[in-house]
Parts: C-alpha cells; sequence; structure tokens
C-alpha cells in the first residue's frame, strides 16, 4: 500500500510543469525601467551633491579651527569644536534621510517600481495560467539553479505579454 501510494505521488511529481524567470534580465528590457532608473541615479546625484556640500562645510570648520585653535579661549573652543560635531551630525542625518534602510531613495524606488514589478508578475502568472506551469521561479535573485534548461525559460513569453519584443533592445540604457 505504501509502496503504492510512493508511486502514486512520483507519478503526480512527474507530470507537474515547472518553468522559471530571470526578473532582472525582464525588467532591464521595458522601457518604463529604464525611465524609474534615470529618475532615482537622478535624485541620488542630487542628494550625494548636498551631502557632500555639508562635508566640504564641515571640513572647512575644522581646518577653520585648526589654523587658530591656539588663538582660541577655551570657552571658544568648545564653541567650535561643538559646531564641528553639529555639522558632522547634520552629515549623517542627511545620508540617512537619503540613503538609509527606510530613507528617501529607499521609499521612492519602492513606490516608482511596484507598478512595474506587478505588471511582471501579473505577465508572468498569465503566461504559467496560459502555458499550463504548475510552479515558475525568478531565478534573479535569492533562488539558486545548478542548472535549468533553456526550454523552461518563461523570459521570452513574458516579454511579449508585457508587449515587448524579445530581441529588442533595452531602450534608454
Amino acid at each position: 500500500m505504501v509502496a503504492g501510494l510512493w508511486g502514486l505521488a512520483g507519478e503526480a511529481r512527474a507530470q507537474q510543469k515547472i518553468g522559471y524567470v530571470d526578473s532582472q534580465s525582464i525588467l532591464e528590457k521595458l522601457p518604463e525601467y529604464a525611465t524609474v532608473q534615470q529618475k532615482l541615479d537622478q535624485l541620488e546625484t542630487e542628494w550625494r551633491a548636498e551631502i557632500q556640500s555639508q562635508k566640504e562645510k564641515v571640513q572647512k570648520l575644522k581646518d577653520e579651527y585648526q589654523a587658530s585653535e591656539l588663538l582660541y579661549t577655551d570657552e571658544e573652543r568648545k564653541r567650535k569644536r561643538q559646531a564641528i560635531q553639529k555639522a558632522q551630525k547634520t552629515v549623517e542625518q542627511l545620508r540617512q534621510r537619503y540613503f538609509g534602510p527606510e530613507g528617501q531613495l529607499y521609499t521612492r524606488q519602492k513606490e516608482l517600481m511596484r507598478p512595474i514589478q506587478e505588471r511582471v508578475l501579473s505577465a508572468t502568472e498569465e503566461v504559467a495560467t496560459q502555458e499550463g506551469y504548475d510552479y515558475v521561479f525568478d531565478k534573479s535573485k535569492k533562488v539558486l539553479f545548478m542548472y535549468a534548461r533553456d526550454e523552461h525559460n518563461l523570459n521570452d513569453s513574458v516579454l511579449r505579454e508585457l508587449g515587448i519584443s524579445p530581441s529588442q533592445e533595452t531602450e534608454g540604457r
């Protein structure tokens, strides 16, 4: 009886259809992804310039302090060091606000990418349903494939579902 159940389970497994996609590869072929990346790159550049400007102000304060340290009274030295520390703290706060784990870059990226990712997921589900796949894995990030037959790669089908010709080069990148 147990052998019969194992046989049925093996038969059911053999009938399952498994495919994979590389979502990063698909995203890179979508014109709107390139547009989003450009927006994010522009924001990152602006914010890095702002942080750099603040760092330069900190360095200027440090240089001024070192150049005139011997001329300051104890009280002036203390005030100048506090001003330097405050300026350094401002730089770190900016860095966290823009680039920290819950920073504006991360938030903006999620906001702009979500609709694109949802489109890719919807297209993948449509292809999987139409072609009878039981499972579709994404090999672009954490899933590790030691081997995958190209015939199970659904990227081209998903791209066609998204209205993109699979051979089309990425625009805007």
